[in-house]
């Protein structure tokens, strides 16, 4: 090992030094209290400036420091992180619910890229670009047969807002290609993926994230399914792995009357704060389920949370993920950024939704989803005995100290999910075959007049027999058994990907969760009266 790799190893171990008493220096924490740092703050300086002006060799102090900061940051809690600058811009894209590109969705298939679906409203569509065009040329240079990736697309594809991007278009049946300039713009992304009617009654809203635009989005869903005739709400939150609080706190606040406790935090250096509702809520009195599984983390468990603890609905499926700590964020002017946990958050009785971990062992406490998952979590409740027993508003006994605990454990369909399902689902093959089926059906699957009249179009076609070639001619042998275990969960995947080529995620989602065991266990309740706020705090629906 040479000497500036055995710097890069040992400066993570000198920077830790300083950590343990005063992360970091200067006024950049000015908000905590760093006087008894003094000292330490004073040797981690000392320490830097030295292998700086005396190192044998040449050190870029700077790609050093950006090495080593994410090291010392993860002798930490599992979740205080830095971010490099091109992470934060791809956070910041993610959670403010927008970036700059040209507004399509793709795949790519033999190593072509295929337009799947334009953007209502995005440059590509202003420009004329259509779905089932192929992208040849990106600027003059060839894409196509360039063994690209979803990545590379994206880097190709993504730009400034009004920066220009030269397509060569080739398009059935013409065999030259089409020039066509696409003026780059703010495409949005959306975190309320769908509402719609479950039944005449009952409206379903998927929220995949917590963002900046998700209450906008959430009341839309709310208006939009009160004018079909909702009364009942089954909110999914499933595979939600949070976001902004804000977010968390303004969904919840549509449900609780005046004065209900949504969430407080609390930590060493930061007084207790209290989130109360304000009673401004559209929908308070209508009867409400939480779907959650063991992705559902942070402002997803807090919505639950906060449901479950105020009686004023009920929490379905599989224990929730445990995350429940309080980050600060400070931005650096490189545009890098460091989020410093500081406190932790606790549902209205008092539970902490954050599962154990021990400072510095990410790993294990990253797989402890794996080990839940082999001691059979998902497929079976849970011991509550081994958990800590809190109290709901109600005087219901909710159990607390590593997620939310539903209220009616639903487990997963493991029977379907065999080693074939798996082997398919994790190459990608599903979702390929229903690209390339939608692509080459496209003039007769665009004609159906709604979701509805294409699904059922759909469940007539051998969809499965030909997932199965297509699979086999990839390498995943037939299976016969295990095929037919999986068949309604692959045939419903199928569906519900050739549906959302042409209707979005406003089709996929009903085509896909027609037959999921949670949503008909949700409707199942709600149409017995069994969400009411009298038959949750009577237990009914045990």
């Amino acid at each position: 090992m040479n000497s500036e790799k055995k710097l890069r190893a040992w400066l993570p171990l000198i920077i830790a030094i300083g950590v343990a008493v005063g992360i970091f220096i200067g006024n950049t924490y000015s908000i905590f209290n760093f006087s008894n740092a003094k000292t330490g703050s004073s040797k981690f300086n000392s320490v830097l400036r030295y292998i700086e002006e005396s190192y044998v060799d040449t050190i870029e102090m700077a790609a050093f420091l950006e090495d080593a900061i994410p090291s010392v940051v993860e002798r930490l809690d599992p979740h205080s992180q830095y971010f490099t600058s091109e992470q934060m811009l791809r956070l910041t894209e993610e959670l403010e619910g927008h970036f700059s590109g040209i507004g399509v969705e793709f795949f790519v298939q033999n190593d072509t890229i295929v337009v799947m679906s334009i953007i209502d409203g995005g440059p590509s569509e202003a420009a004329g670009i259509k779905p089932g065009d192929r992208i040849v040329t990106v600027n003059d240079s060839l894409v196509a047969g360039q063994s690209i990736s979803n990545t590379g697309v994206v880097e190709n594809l993504r730009g400034e807002k009004g920066s220009k991007v030269k397509l060569g278009i080739y398009r059935k049946p013409k065999p030259e290609l089409i020039d066509i300039t696409v003026t780059r713009g703010d495409i949005p992304v959306q975190s309320v993926e769908a509402a719609y009617m479950v039944t005449d009654k009952i409206g379903l809203i998927k929220v995949v994230k917590f963002g900046g635009n998700t209450f906008n989005e959430f009341i839309s869903a709310i208006s939009k399914l009160k004018n079909q005739g909702c009364s009942s709400f089954i909110i999914d939150l499933r595979g939600n792995e949070g976001g902004y609080l804000d977010a968390a706190i303004s969904m919840t606040n549509e449900f609780l009357p005046k004065g209900d406790l949504i969430v407080y935090a609390e930590g060493r250096n930061f007084p207790r704060t209290d989130n109360y509702a304000t009673g401004t809520g559209t929908c308070k009195t209508d009867d409400l389920i939480v779907l959650i599984d063991e992705l559902s983390a942070s402002s997803s468990e807090i919505f639950a949370g906060a449901v479950q603890d105020n009686d004023r609905g009920l929490v379905l499926g599989r224990r929730s993920y445990g995350k429940g700590l309080v980050q600060s964020q400070r931005v650096y002017e490189d545009g890098s950024a460091m989020r410093l946990t500081v406190a932790r958050y606790y549902t209205a009785s008092g539970r902490s939704i954050q599962r154990d971990y021990e400072k510095g062992k990410n790993t294990e406490y990253q797989m402890e989803a794996m080990y839940r998952y082999m001691q059979g979590d998902y497929e079976n409740d849970i011991d509550s005995l081994e958990l800590t027993a809190y109290q709901t508003m109600g005087g219901r006994t909710v159990y607390g100290g590593s997620g939310i605990m539903p209220d009616l454990f639903v487990p997963r369909d493991s029977i379907q999910m065999n080693s074939y399902y798996n082997a398919v689902m994790s190459k990608g093959y599903v979702q390929e075959y229903a690209a390339y089926y939608a692509d080459m059906n496209r003039s007769k699957l665009e004609g159906f007049e709604s979701y509805i009249d294409l699904n059922e179009y759909l469940k007539k076609q051998p969809l499965l027999i030909n997932l199965v070639s297509f699979a086999d001619s990839k390498g995943v042998r037939r299976r016969p058994y295990l095929i037919n275990e999986s068949r309604d969960l692959l045939e419903a995947f199928l569906r519900g990907f050739i549906v959302r080529h042409f209707w979005g995620y406003d089709g996929y989602y009903p085509v896909f969760l027609e037959s999921d065991n949670l949503v008909n266990k949700a409707v199942e309740l709600l149409e017995a009266g069994k969400a009411s706020l009298t038959a949750i705090i009577n237990e009914e629906y045990k």
